[in-house]
């Protein structure tokens, strides 16, 4: 391998497009086969560790004004700025580490650094969990489904069950797996790590109003804005990688149906499984996705955890390709 210049081994450590898709194809890899690391050496599980531990100190009280108003923003975002450079600045050196060892190695290693920056296997795992619940009961389905969703289950339908499944594997399809895999290729270890730390800070802070007895409401808003504009253009791959899966069905009418989310991002993956599936995904209150499609029904799960992996398998292809291509 030609000697890379100090600035790219800082971002990639690789001076070849097939050895940054032979550590993702690593990743993808490990992730089938074994899923995520133990909890107490999981990268996302310390990143959420110090995203709550400095959440307490700055996020206000319930019901607790703030003698300034902007002071919780401020707070949340030099939170947020540090935890990132913190992040970055660590997958920094372990890439620039990496990069002392020969080809191969540098490609088994940035594989298994990356591995825990994506997390397909246990989405798939736990969202067609919800469909096993469902056979055994409605109860069970919606205990189970609780585990993906923040809002409140009693209430659900079988077909609301499953929709908030569905919706649920669609939007962690970017936020699992095509983001952390975007920015990984466009900026190596660091910039999949910024990405997954970014991701886990709105997951926990990104809440307009209460969240475990604190207004997240100014406090989490940097951390929300700031995962939108990283998700902004991985959202929008993913959702034309599953119209594609579909020849193309609905590609045209998705934008429209897009915008009818909250976030600016989450409609797009959802929108286009909603498309290619022919179903309507709603959550009550607040969006109605392809509102003429049939509600889910048994059978509808299995068949989104299948066209979901295809992408999946789509993008370990393109991976593998660009390996062959690079080595030959």
């Amino acid at each position: 391998m030609d000697n890379a210049s100090p600035a790219l081994i800082f971002a990639t450590s690789f001076t070849s497009i097939d050895g940054l898709a032979g550590a993702m194809l690593v990743a993808l890899l490990v992730d089938y086969c074994f899923g995520e690391p133990p909890v107490r050496w999981h990268p996302v599980v310390w990143m959420g560790n110090y995203l709550g531990w400095v959440g307490r100190l700055f996020a206000p009280v319930m019901g607790v004004v703030p003698s300034k108003v902007m002071a919780p923003f401020t707070a949340g975002a030099l939170a947020w700025c540090a935890g990132a450079a913190g992040v970055f600045i660590l997958a920094a050196l372990l890439s620039k580490w990496v990069a002392q060892a020969n080809w191969v190695f540098q490609v088994l290693l940035l594989g298994l650094l990356f591995k825990p920056m994506l997390a397909w296997r246990v989405l798939r795992d736990e969202v067609h969990a919800v469909e096993k619940a469902l056979q055994r009961s409605l109860p069970e389905g919606r205990q189970q489904v609780a585990r993906l969703v923040s809002r409140d289950v009693n209430g659900l339908s079988e077909a609301q069950v499953r929709q908030a499944a569905i919706s649920t594997l669609a939007e962690n399809l970017n936020d699992s797996v095509v983001a952390p895999l975007f920015w990984f290729a466009v900026l190596g270890l660091p910039g999949a790590a910024v990405y997954r730390f970014a991701n886990t800070a709105d997951a926990m802070w990104g809440y307009l109003g209460e969240r475990a007895g604190r207004d997240w409401t100014w406090a989490g808003k940097w951390a929300a804005r700031a995962d939108d504009v990283l998700s902004w253009l991985p959202a929008r791959i993913t959702a034309v990688l599953i119209c594609l899966l579909f020849k193309g069905r609905g590609l045209f009418q998705l934008p429209g149906i897009a915008q009818q989310t909250p976030s600016p991002n989450g409609g797009w993956p959802m929108g286009a499984l909603a498309l290619g599936m022919n179903i309507c995904l709603e959550k009550k209150g607040v969006y109605c996705l392809n509102r003429q499609g049939e509600a889910p029904r048994s059978g509808h799960i299995e068949a989104a955890l299948h066209a979901c992996a295809q992408v999946v398998i789509f993008i370990a292809v393109l991976c593998l390709v660009a390996v062959s291509w690079g080595v030959t």
